[in-house]
């Protein structure tokens, strides 16, 4: 029989008269907990990367097409739904990053009129 397994599991807290505060890394049991929620979670890949939503949109409009084919009706409109909402998803990425470009551009050419009028003074 082997022993040096043993060493390997942590042995139990002693047992004090007082409280200790859970530290916001630990649980009450004293194990570690790295659970963020659904924050970092992702089934299919980066959702903000605009081209693998492209990808998941082009993957259910087929799984549409293979079931259409197939002759479900009920399954199609399931794909369909799945396919316009990441295409939904897609447009707000793109929004978004549209708002971003005019407002650095915007930003850069106030700095731009700035520089130029400060040359103008000296």
């Amino acid at each position: 029989m082997n022993n040096n397994r043993r060493r390997n599991f942590r042995g139990r807290q002693q047992k004090s008269n007082f409280r200790r505060r859970p530290s916001s890394n630990h649980s009450s049991n004293g194990h570690f907990s790295n659970n963020t929620g659904n924050k970092n979670f992702s089934r299919n890949g980066s959702i903000s990367n605009p081209v693998s939503i492209e990808k998941v949109i082009s993957k259910y409009q087929q799984l549409a097409k293979d079931a259409q084919s197939s002759g479900d009706p009920v399954l199609i409109e399931n794909y369909l739904q799945h396919a316009e909402h990441y295409y939904r998803k897609l447009a707000e990425i793109n929004q978004r990053t549209e708002l971003n470009t005019e407002k650095n551009f915007k930003s850069d050419d106030y700095n731009r009129n700035s520089e130029l009028s400060d040359e103008k003074k000296v």
